[in-house]
């Protein structure tokens, strides 16, 4: 066991600050308003005890303290004529897509409340990711317009189609350009109503742009092999990984997709067999892949060029110049060491980068042809469709239109008013279009500078299909009638061009049934049955860099010395925000950032030691001031890990036309964004002043704290393989413990879970699939300032040291720390390579079903029990909202209802409305003020598994029951199961020697098992 590494949450714990001690010596923030709760009774503190009991009634009066509203009144309207394939009570399930990846749609009573992975997809059920979590709130959305609208007015389609094919007509007449706008298409079907809609209009061109884009990656393929295409990235193939600063488990491609791939030779499995990649991050700012390296070296984004120029000499034994970075001695040895075991990996080892230069992307090409990754680790034949944009022919399309060339714009999926990088430049443009049509659902950024706005369904209303990879199909079919006057934006362009076929749900099936199922073997029932669908997959070639890096050197090491200037600014994708569409979506703006436990803002992220050289302190609101004039404000965040001379600040906030719940939040980053050599660039350098202003922002990470006790548990690889439960503290005599409980048999079932720390990346799926599967409320950015956010499930950061001033590159072991390091330590001591040099540890923490619970020892009204499957209930009706059960849980996972989240005004930006709760599971009860709730094990997913077996008269079988949290992680690191039954997936998993209990000295015997952490970190080869 690990006992001399320390582990902290946050700058404030290591610190013991006195604002750290005092909040967490104090269990609640705040007290209980009794005040306020007996002013609204109409009584007050003063009323006397015999008024005051006849006012309430000495059976109400302690439950009327804490929950003084009365629970929601939901009215029932019976169907008059019931739909066949409906019954109350009985949740129907449909096949769609999100954002190209197959999911399944769950609908009561004909509502659709719950994503779900598509079982049916086989290798391409990768889990789902917050945002596809989320988006069923997005079809509830309050900011939606109801109708179309014509000249800002609210319109019908009928004049709609009259007014834009009068136009059309002309500009077609004029000889001028028509311009379809999007974000990239992967969809089959809209690609092929574009190509008709085209055909009717000869001079429409289609230009696919991307908030984020992946243009130099396509470019850089074009030139090095003559495919212009996103490869397919194959991480499970890869015994080595070497990422520069790509966000692959986060933002990068395809999260949800690379973590199935990389946790799979990282989990409980694969370590079982013996086998474990290796993981190098060079990055500038701390990303959710950094964290989960085995070893992370910081580099500032002017030293990422010169380290890949440095990788591929010491790889190629080619003599690049500028391949050296003499400011950071870390880097330069782990390259050195990179380089040798890249060659020790042939075919068994993958290079990636997060830069949109097309000359870095072809220096890696170099890299990856050199280490024999093509037609092994990467596949171009087989490409990744979910990215198509191109940043020279949107900035070529602003210029076409300030030149009065175009005519018509239809602007689809997208919102360039908000997300280019010059957004003046594109709005000064398109004021000089005639025509300009928007499909988007709301006035938006975009939307309100046009003449129309023909507002489309949400996906989850709409017909279609996606093709996420070459040969990869998905279906999507509406799961509820079109709640407003919206019509799908395909169907819209094949009434406008007279196409032959105006339902665009005809349209999808005529072209599946003529060029997709053929090609699969397949039929259009099956399709809506299945939803996924995969052609035979091309052999994969093995391709050859060929080309010259003469002046692919130069121009990377130009852009180095462009950024060493001045303060290094990254703009990135957060993992709750990605760029900015889902803004109005409240699951996600209370969604803690994954690193920085961040909720409701962005901020600038600041190395401890370089904030303190600039004079800066944490929440500072700094200016943020770049080269083409654009300043923000915002407050400053003490990053560990963010490189010396860079600060970080994610894109898709500051949107300012999106809903109530998304308007003003935070600010919009988009404009420190370039273009320049024909695509993007999301690196550039600014200036920070003071402004003498202070923001507390809303972080959920210290909230709680378990004093420095041993919670998490970490080991090498090389000391697993020596001793699979080295670290865990099973190899080690257990202290006799001393029961107070008496002991329970459990005859039936016994429900347990257990977690992978190994697969667990910390993404927050499923803490999202977790608010949307049991109603839990969002509380807003003071509210969670207040420590009284609602997650039932929350992922813990655990930050701790590297040995001193090396990287584990070097041979470092993760278990190698520190000794001297304690909390009174100030950040002004800390030796520099220390504070960059951590590393992190993810820990979901939930209730943890304690079979000696405490929280039922100290129940005055026995509203928390246990029942005889193992499970901790809370009984809400009995629940009076003294708080003992939260004040005496030793793991912090119980959370109070401060007020009635759900019917409560001060809420309404959110969720309180009754349209919104729509998206409420009918399964489970929406909590009033004043009650406790928690962690439930999804229990009504467990009595409706027993249900099914029952009436298919057969023993419940293992996996018939999956949380919500378990369903929806795609790295399966939550396994839940029957304790009961031997051979159940967590019984096995539980009987792992890596297996360990939190806090399990204290004997309140949890139901919940970790699996220790296990870093990769040993070197294999001598620098």
């Amino acid at each position: 066991m690990e006992s001399n590494k320390k582990y902290w949450k946050g700058l404030e714990e290591y610190n013991n600050t006195p604002d750290f001690v005092e909040n967490n010596k104090n269990e609640f923030a705040e007290p209980l308003p009794i005040e306020d709760v007996l002013n609204e009774a109409g009584l007050s503190t003063v009323t006397p005890r015999r008024d005051f009991l006849k006012a309430l009634g000495f059976g109400l009066g302690a439950v009327t303290l804490a929950a003084c509203q009365t629970a929601p009144v939901h009215k029932a309207i019976p169907y008059v004529i019931k739909p066949e394939e409906v019954v109350p009570g009985i949740p129907n399930y449909y096949v769609s897509s999100f954002n190209g990846h197959p999911v399944l749609v769950k609908t009561r009573e004909g509502r659709p409340i719950k994503i779900e992975a598509n079982t049916n997809a086989g290798a391409f059920n990768c889990g789902t990711d917050a945002q596809a979590q989320a988006s069923v709130l997005d079809l509830y959305d309050v900011s939606k317009l109801k109708s179309p609208l014509l000249k800002e007015n609210e319109s019908t389609w009928t004049k709609v189609d009259e007014f834009v094919k009068g136009e059309l007509n002309k500009a077609q007449a004029s000889g001028k350009k028509i311009r379809v706008i999007s974000s990239s298409v992967n969809s089959p079907s809209t690609k092929a109503v574009i190509a008709d809609f085209t055909a009717a209009y000869p001079n429409t061109k289609h230009v696919q742009y991307d908030a984020v884009s992946y243009t130099g990656i396509i470019k850089a393929n074009e030139n090095s092999f003559g495919k212009a295409v996103v490869p397919k990235y194959k991480f499970d193939k890869a015994d080595l990984i070497v990422s520069f600063g790509a966000d692959f488990l986060g933002t990068w491609i395809s999260g949800e997709e690379f973590t199935a791939q990389y946790v799979s030779n990282r989990n409980h499995k694969s370590l079982k067999n013996g086998k474990m990649s290796r993981h190098f991050q060079f990055e500038a700012g701390m990303s959710l892949t950094g964290t989960n390296a085995d070893t992370r070296i910081p580099v500032k984004l002017s030293e990422e060029g010169p380290a890949l120029i440095a990788l591929y000499n010491a790889i190629t034994g080619a003599g690049l110049a500028g391949g050296t970075l003499p400011d950071n001695v870390n880097a330069d040895k782990a390259l050195k060491l990179v380089g040798k075991e890249l060659l020790q990996n042939k075919g068994k080892a993958l290079v990636v980068s997060g830069s949109n230069d097309v000359s870095t992307q072809i220096l890696v090409n170099a890299i990856n042809s050199a280490i024999g990754s093509y037609g092994a680790t990467i596949d171009l034949d087989n490409p990744c469709k979910l990215y198509a944009g191109n940043d020279a022919e949107f900035a070529e399309l602003i210029n076409e239109m300030n030149r009065g060339e175009v005519a018509a714009v239809f602007i689809l999926d997208s919102n360039p008013a908000y997300d280019v990088a010059n957004t003046k430049a594109f709005t000064d443009a398109l004021a000089k279009v005639a025509l300009k049509v928007s499909f988007s659902d709301r006035k938006d950024e975009t939307s309100t500078l046009c003449d129309v706005i023909a507002i489309n369904h949400n996906y989850l209303e709409a017909w279609g299909d996606a093709s996420s990879y070459e040969g990869v199909y998905s279906i999507v079919q509406p799961t509820i009638n079109p709640v407003f006057n919206s019509r799908q934006a395909e169907e819209s362009l094949l009434i406008w061009s007279d196409n032959a076929v105006k339902e665009y749900y005809q349209y999808v099936r005529n072209n599946w049934e003529k060029n997709i199922l053929p090609a699969v073997g397949s039929n259009w029932k099956e399709a809506l049955q299945k939803g996924v669908f995969a052609a035979a997959e091309k052999p994969a070639g093995a391709y050859t860099f060929n080309l010259s890096l003469a002046a692919v050197a130069p121009s990377i090491l130009n852009n180095s010395k462009a950024l060493a200037k001045d303060i290094q600014l990254q703009v990135y994708e957060s993992i709750p925000m990605r760029d900015g569409k889902h803004a109005n979506n409240a699951f996600l703006q209370e969604l803690p950032d994954p690193v920085s436990k961040v909720t409701w803002d962005n901020y600038v992220a600041i190395a401890p030691k370089y904030a303190e050289k600039l004079g800066f302190k944490e929440f500072d609101i700094v200016s943020v001031k770049a080269d083409n004039g654009y300043t923000i404000e915002l407050p400053l965040l003490i990053q560990p890990g963010q490189a010396i001379g860079t600060v970080s600040i994610a894109l898709g906030y500051g949107r300012t036309k999106v809903g109530k719940a998304g308007d003003n939040v935070g600010k919009n980053a988009y404009p420190f964004v370039s273009f320049s050599n024909g695509t993007l660039k999301y690196a550039t350098t600014v200036k920070l002043a003071g402004t003498g202003r202070r923001e507390e922002l809303a972080q959920t990470q210290t909230h709680y704290s378990f004093e420095g006790r041993n919670v998490i548990r970490e080991a090498t690889f090389t000391e697993y393989k020596k001793n699979p439960a080295a670290g865990s503290g099973n190899d080690h005599a257990k202290h006799k413990t001393y029961d107070l409980w008496d002991k329970y048999e459990k005859p039936g079932n016994n429900w347990v879970m257990a977690i992978d720390l190994n697969a667990c990346t910390g993404c927050g799926s499923c803490i999202v699939a977790c608010n949307v599967e049991n109603n839990i409320p969002v509380v807003g950015k003071d509210e969670v300032r207040r420590r009284r956010e609602m997650h039932w499930i929350r992922i813990d950061r655990y930050y701790s040291f590297n040995q001193e001033g090396e990287a584990h590159a070097e041979g470092a072991h993760g278990h190698s720390a520190i000794n001297a390091v304690t909390k009174e330590k100030e950040i002004a001591h800390l030796n520099e390579d220390q504070m960059n040099n951590v590393s992190v540890v993810h820990q979901p923490m939930l209730c943890q079903h304690c079979d000696h619970a405490p929280c039922e020892t100290v129940c005055p009204v026995l509203a928390t029990v246990h029942s005889s499957d193992g499970l901790n209930h809370m009984a809400y009706n009995r629940c009076v909202g003294t708080r003992y059960c939260a004040n005496n849980c030793p793991y912090k996972v119980r959370r109070f209802n401060w007020f009635n989240y759900w019917n409560d005004s001060r809420f309404d930006n959110y969720l309180n409305n009754e349209f919104t709760q729509l998206v409420l599971n009918p399964d489970v009860t929406t909590r009033s003020r004043g009650v406790m709730e928690k962690c439930s094990m999804c229990i009504q997913r467990i009595q409706a598994g027993k249900l099914q077996a029952k009436i298919e008269k057969r023993p419940l079988k293992d996996g018939d029951i999956k949380m919500a949290c378990q369903q929806a992680c795609s790295a399966n690191a939550i396994i839940f199961g029957d304790a009961n039954d031997p051979e159940s997936e967590v019984s096995k998993a539980l009987r792992s020697e890596r297996i360990y209990y939190v806090l399990e000295e204290i004997n309140v015997q949890p139901g919940i098992g970790y699996m220790t952490k296990i870093r990769n970190t040993d070197t294999t080869v001598q620098a």
